[in-house]
């Protein structure tokens, strides 16, 4: 008697379904830390990130613009070689030197928890212990290996404010 079992040539392996499980698995983990751009780098994880200066922060002076955006704080709350974070906009804003003001995205680039405080010239995530410098976001310790995104901030009055 003939084998009347079907015959499915094109039917998947337990290997290819094994690997394809895991490529799955390893996408959505990529994606679950901010995924990345089509050049690898660490894509942002707020969409409301706007353009650095030339020296790669996204700094204000006293009187460099005229406000309109939505104001965090007074400047004289941010000390000098230290920061302030604001957690409900997701921002942390440094004075790494007398009058010269950066902000940065607050989500920590490794796996997107708010930072939690700035001190000794350093951003601070207490989820896995990156820190990142107050004078342009990038990386001092890891496990994050992409810099926090610049954000545009005006300092004006006293107060500073996202633009």
């Amino acid at each position: 008697m003939a084998d009347t079992t079907p015959r499915f040539p094109h039917s998947p392996t337990r290997r290819g379904v094994v690997a394809a499980a895991g490529g799955a698995g390893l996408a959505a983990a990529l994606t679950a830390c901010g995924g990345s751009d089509s050049s690898g780098k660490a894509a942002p994880q707020d969409d409301r990130s706007s353009a650095a200066s030339p020296s790669g922060s996204a700094a204000g002076t006293a009187g460099s613009g005229s406000g309109g955006g939505t104001v965090l704080g007074k400047s004289s709350d941010v000390p000098v070689g230290g920061g302030t974070v604001y957690a409900d906009q997701k921002v942390v804003v440094t004075q790494p030197t007398a009058g010269r003001f950066t902000c940065f995205s607050a989500v920590c680039t490794h796996q997107g928890c708010t930072v939690a405080k700035v001190s000794d010239g350093l951003i601070q995530c207490p989820c896995h212990g990156s820190a990142f410098h107050i004078a342009d976001g990038s990386v001092a310790t890891g496990p994050a290996v992409a810099p926090l995104p610049a954000k545009q901030i005006t300092v004006s009055g006293g107060e500073i404010s996202l633009a």
